[in-house]
């Protein structure tokens, strides 16, 4: 399963859901399913994503429980 911190790098760069949709061209919708993990992004918006947090892909994103 696919795990992520985009909320918690979010409260740290003190960015809205709306902030970080614009910085990376996506709605403010696909942020809040991303972060609930309703929804697992592209790897082109994984890239984006830890880029507007200037960190690597692999702090936001991690795969968990599967062996």
């Amino acid at each position: 399963m696919l795990k992520n911190s985009v909320r918690e790098f979010r409260a740290r760069f003190r960015f809205s859901q709306q902030e970080l949709a614009d910085k990376i061209g996506v709605t403010r919708q696909t942020i809040g399913l991303i972060e609930k993990g309703d929804y697992a992004p592209s790897v082109t918006l994984a890239l984006k994503i830890a880029a507007a947090f200037e960190v690597s892909v692999e702090e936001v994103f991690r795969l968990e429980g599967e062996n």
